[in-house]
């Protein structure tokens, strides 16, 4: 049985290394499209990719597209909602779980969430077991 090395120790090009936008979880246009072109310029000129798969990397491509776009008109939703039901906080008493209480002087909304600011300097995250009065 043969043995296999890597490309780099074979003295062939490793190719394009994964960039950041690659490594991150959830798939994304820009890293969408780098894998194509990547697959494109490294196709075998004898065996070129069939035109039935090149379609279907395309209709993946424009949907991977429309999910971007999804997510974020549902992103800008939720963080409306969320100012919205922040309005109705301002003023108002909250106490957490574990017996931190005050008024609500402002509401800070970030990608961790939602925080009340009460009016002794205390930041306190909205959810789970808090209680507003």
């Amino acid at each position: 049985m043969s043995e296999i090395t890597p490309v780099a120790a074979a003295g062939l090009p490793a190719g394009p290394q994964p960039t950041a936008a690659l490594r991150h979880e959830t798939p994304d246009y820009d890293a969408f499209l780098q894998l194509l072109v990547a697959q494109m310029k490294n196709q075998d000129p004898l065996e070129p990719i069939s035109e039935t798969e090149y379609v279907a990397q395309l209709a993946n491509f424009s949907n991977v597209e429309q999910n971007i776009i999804t997510n974020d008109r549902l992103s800008a939703m939720l963080t409306a909602n969320a100012i919205g039901d922040s309005q109705a906080l301002i003023g108002r008493s909250v106490t957490t779980p574990d017996g931190v209480s005050g008024r609500v002087e402002a509401v800070q909304i970030t990608a961790d969430g939602t925080f009340a600011i009460l009016a002794g300097g205390e930041r306190v995250a909205i959810g789970e077991g808090v209680t507003v009065a």
